[in-house]
């Protein structure tokens, strides 16, 4: 992936190095409990926000809605003398940031709307949001209460060893899976989530939240698609380091490497799901083609 000297962001605020607020985890306004987090710790990866549930999607809504719950801490705000990160890899994060921004500005431009990027924060261990703390042991997560993406680094490091997918553009799919939360939040999904959320059993909010996070995965490769056509900087073997990381990070796959079946308690989508509709956003480059609720899962 050629991203030398490409534009980077202005919304990456480092604050690797500082002392995080105490508190428990909360996604919001909904408890993280041990349980999940031991989930986490042994999938090494726990991508987006609570897994909630919608009834329509790409339905519109202007605002940004904010999940129920009010937040534990205040959502947090950069410090004085916070800069930008210098080293390789934040500056590399600053790029892939940057690009999500120009290929989603012009995407919501097109529809006559005007796109609010989210920050993106790089922290160490544990940090504030405006959905509790966050651990890195939950690996990267949106908190659509600050309209935050939050990333411990130590998890790209995680997804070559433990999972064996490598590789820049591996870790660019991660950035762009959770920027696509964002733009869930934008167009007015959250919202709906949370107000079907009560209605459902646990198995029908785990299908919903399945749909969710292959909507992310879609929006993923919408990124990827315009990104490519405007910048032609992926080189060979990128787009199968995406779809390595993508497969390593199915339910399956992390439900086998513990000896277990159940897909029942899929939250995020299987491998196949998860590599097929990150390329059929990468193949169509529409948010029409990521219309996960009506297109039952393949």
């Amino acid at each position: 992936m050629r991203w030398d000297g490409q534009r980077e962001s202005d919304n990456v605020e480092d604050a690797r190095g500082q002392r995080p607020g105490s508190g428990g985890m909360r996604m919001g306004g909904r408890g993280l409990g041990i349980g999940t987090i031991v989930i986490a710790l042994v999938g090494g990866w726990l991508l987006g926000v609570n897994p909630l549930t919608v009834l329509d999607v790409l339905s519109g809504g202007a605002g940004v809605p904010m999940e129920a719950g009010a937040p534990e801490q205040p959502a947090p705000r950069s410090p004085a003398g916070e800069t930008a990160p210098q080293d390789r890899t934040g500056k590399f994060v600053s790029v892939v940031l940057a690009s999500t921004e120009d290929v989603w500005s012009e995407i919501f431009r097109q529809v006559g709307r005007s796109y609010q990027a989210p920050k993106l924060r790089l922290f160490e261990g544990r940090t504030r949001t405006a959905c509790g703390t966050g651990e890195a042991a939950a690996g990267p997560f949106y908190c659509p209460g600050d309209q935050h993406v939050y990333i411990d680094l130590s998890f790209f490091r995680l997804l070559e060893e433990r999972f064996k997918a490598p590789g820049d553009f591996a870790q660019a799919y991660v950035i762009a899976h959770e920027v696509g939360h964002h733009v869930q939040n934008l167009i007015g999904l959250m919202d709906k989530m949370q107000a079907a959320r009560a209605r459902l059993s646990e198995k029908q909010y785990n299908v919903q939240s399945v749909r969710l996070e292959l909507q992310a995965d879609c929006f993923a490769g919408v990124w990827a698609h315009h990104s490519q056509k405007a910048k032609g900087w992926l080189e060979k073997g990128d787009l199968e380091e995406a779809l390595r990381a993508a497969e390593a990070i199915g339910d399956d796959t992390i439900q086998r490497s513990q000896g277990v079946d159940v897909p029942d308690a899929f939250t995020h989508g299987t491998a196949r799901q998860r590599m097929q509709w990150f390329q059929t956003g990468m193949r169509q480059g529409t948010l029409a083609a990521c219309d996960t609720f009506k297109q039952p899962p393949p």
